[in-house]
């Protein structure tokens, strides 16, 4: 992230070290408060019409320009957006949920504008997406085809991550940055969103799992700390993981345009909400969600639950007489 204007600097440090956001939540702000100045610079015609999108410089954006955007000029960039990025309801979105933040930040945090334009800016109706998911028998069987494996370090790797996956909810990130230390009997500490922490809590499948890779886990790992670690004894990565998840996927039969590590977190929340009358309550803490609304798509996922919950109520047997 470079050639951007202080303003944008500040924002970002802030949200980073004082908000305790992610880095690659910080990311996105950047991206999309960059896409959102570009534009800025095109409707205030402050670049030639020349000019690429992707080439107009940000650098020279300061506070006396902010000043002068007006609500008007946010919902031009969301149809901008729309119209001349493609960006579908998810995306603008974010983009609107990251320009309300920066000049929330502006007007409430250090003063630098009276006004907020954002404060009336609305989200765009954003589309009830359906979790992608494996069945259990899917799940079921991708555990099996890992077993196959005929090296006992990988085979034994790949499957404690699998289980981690298929029954934790793991994300990408806290499955690989675990170190082994933060195993404490039946509980995992794991680093989640916004560098905070949560507690799971393994399960018997999930404990054989581990104590079986621990066992044959390198004890002369250059990474030390690092719980699951890759051929050469660093820190395994997140790419290492996708790979080796598409590789099974595709050995189960399974599309992988359709179907990838975040799809097993999915799948972890179907079957616990599905299978184990767990609530939304508790499923928002398993899965570390800030808010309730994000773990909601999980309660429209099972018509016959919601069907046999109706007919469990005591007064579904009166009749009339």
């Amino acid at each position: 992230m470079k050639n951007m204007p202080l303003i944008l600097e500040d924002y970002l440090n802030y949200m980073e070290t004082i908000r305790g956001k992610s880095q690659n939540t910080v990311k996105e702000y950047y991206f999309d408060l960059r896409t959102f100045f570009r534009f800025l610079k095109i409707r205030y015609k402050l670049v030639d019409n020349t000019t690429s999108f992707e080439e107009i410089n940000i650098d020279d954006i300061d506070i006396d320009l902010i000043k002068k955007v007006n609500i008007q000029d946010l919902h031009a960039f969301i149809s901008f957006v729309d119209k001349n990025r493609n960006n579908g309801n998810y995306t603008k979105a974010r983009k609107v949920a990251s320009i309300r933040s920066f000049f929330d930040y502006l007007n409430t945090k250090v003063n630098l504008i009276d006004n907020n334009p954002a404060n009336n800016l609305e989200f765009p109706k954003t589309d009830n997406r359906q979790p992608v998911y494996l069945t259990l028998d899917e799940a079921q069987n991708l555990l099996e085809i890992v077993n196959e494996n005929k090296n006992d370090f990988f085979r034994k790797r790949d499957y404690a991550i699998l289980t981690l996956f298929l029954n934790c909810g793991l994300r990408l990130s806290e499955l690989v940055s675990i170190d082994i230390d933060k195993i404490k009997g039946d509980t995992l500490t794991v680093v989640g969103k916004g560098n905070k922490e949560r507690t799971i809590y393994l399960n018997e499948a999930c404990l054989e799992a581990l104590n079986d890779y621990i066992k044959v886990r390198p004890n002369d790992a250059i990474d030390e700390k690092a719980l699951f670690l890759s051929k050469r004894k660093n820190r395994i990565s997140t790419r290492a993981v996708q790979h080796m998840i598409d590789k099974y996927l595709q050995m189960s039969g399974l599309d992988t345009s359709i179907y990838s590590t975040h799809k097993l977190r999915h799948t972890a929340a179907t079957l616990m909400y599905k299978y184990g009358n767990v609530d939304i309550r508790a499923l928002q803490e398993i899965l570390g969600h800030e808010n309730v609304s994000t773990t909601q798509i999980y309660t429209h996922i099972d018509d016959d639950r919601l069907r046999e919950a109706v007919k469990s109520n005591p007064l579904s047997k009166n009749k009339k007489k």
